[in-house]
């Protein structure tokens, strides 16, 4: 069976799907790995490393996905209409009927992709659908790109800050620690916390699911929240959008601890996808001059009101930093993990050398999104009918 690897192409993008140690794994598994030439070099993975392990490097995209039975992409594939920032690169044109995708599809954000697996008889699986489960835990891209995300959110904060992160006693005097909040206490939230109080700054932390106060306070920040009229957990670790009355109170306990905060970081996802609005231009307004906002939701339409992603904006003294799709800036450690990630996966469902379909698995069942000119997946068959 043939793996095919495309060049990611997005604009910024510079991950790639299999750096050369999964290669390794799967092609001792018994498959053959096809890359398309120059994949790796912007994550530090360059095309000899990949050809002295026996990997074939074509020249061109419509190569590799023409050959392969099996699709490994980070990003959903480019389609030739709708939203593709490239659209003369058609990739599920190229896709033989029956090829299998494995890759974080994203597919509520990405639609038009899913028609076009859909309508190309593409078997398609979301990595970033897979359940929240121990067995599945090794191949959620979407939990190892959070981390990375939490990680870089508080660098970038630390170095638009004008003061500290840490307590430091120098011969001037005393300077206290910054006072960090972060809301959300998912992934990349958790990640957020640790890597903030690693750099010396007090750290408080909220999340609408009451049931990550221990999670929160493990990793060294006070925790404060609400009491709920309604639970907020959506399940697999997601969390649902609050009751009219409890987002009432939410607000305003974001706002009073954004107004003593030195530096807020953001990570709320509803369902993993799509980020409500926390922060009002209000809240931003009271916050102190020379703070700063660092909206992790950004990929999912922003977690504050004047957050424009991808951009930096200051207001009032406030900075907010909106960036998208940040595992990207760390190509290589996030290549990495998402290479492993997707090892995980086809070597979990791999037998006689090759990937072996089975809806009946909880994990197949649940991340595949596309097959046979269907979409399988509940919640994105729904989007496209509202689309």
């Amino acid at each position: 069976m043939r793996i095919g690897v495309p060049k990611e192409t997005a604009p910024g993008e510079r991950r790639v799907a299999l750096v050369p140690e999964s290669c390794k794994k799967l092609i001792q598994a018994g498959y053959e790995i096809a890359i398309e030439s120059q994949a790796g070099d912007a994550a530090g993975f360059v095309d000899a490393a990949y050809r002295e392990l026996g990997v074939t490097v074509e020249s061109g995209p419509a190569a590799v996905l023409g050959s392969a039975d099996l699709v490994l992409k980070v990003t959903a594939p480019l389609v030739a209409h709708g939203s593709s920032p490239a659209p003369q690169r058609d990739e599920t044109a190229w896709m033989r009927p029956g090829t299998i995708y494995v890759g974080s599809l994203m597919p509520l954000r990405n639609l038009d992709a899913v028609r076009a697996l859909a309508a190309r008889k593409i078997t398609a699986f979301a990595t970033d659908a897979v359940p929240r489960t121990t067995r599945a835990q090794s191949m959620d891209t979407l939990s190892s790109m959070a981390n990375i995300g939490g990680y870089k959110g508080v660098l970038l904060a630390a170095s638009e800050l004008n003061r500290y992160f840490p307590m430091l006693t120098t011969a001037a005097g005393m300077v206290f620690p910054a006072k960090v909040f972060v809301i959300g206490a998912g992934v990349a939230g958790l990640q957020a916390i640790a890597t903030a109080r690693r750099l010396g700054a007090n750290v408080v932390a909220t999340d609408v699911r009451p049931e990550v106060k221990e999670q929160i306070e493990s990793v060294g920040a006070k925790y404060v929240g609400i009491e709920l009229k309604e639970s907020a957990a959506a399940g697999g670790g997601y969390a649902r959008e609050l009751s009219e009355e409890d987002r009432r109170r939410q607000s305003e306990l974001l706002a009073q601890e954004c107004a003593q905060s030195d530096v807020v970081i953001t990570t709320a996802l509803v369902g993993g996808v799509f980020a409500p609005r926390l922060i009002t231009a209000d809240t931003v307004k009271a916050m102190k001059p020379g703070s700063v906002i660092v909206d992790l939701g950004a990929d999912g339409g922003g977690n504050c009101e004047l957050s424009k992603p991808g951009e930096t904006v200051r207001v009032g003294g406030v900075t907010i930093l909106a960036p998208v799709n940040l595992p990207a800036t760390m190509p290589f450690h996030a290549s990495l993990l998402f290479s492993r990630n997707l090892t995980a996966f086809v070597l979990a469902f791999t037998k006689d050398k090759a990937f072996q379909l089975d809806f009946a698995d909880d994990i197949q069942q649940g991340a595949v999104i596309t097959h046979d000119g269907e979409v399988k997946h509940a919640r994105t068959r729904e989007a496209l009918e509202r689309s």
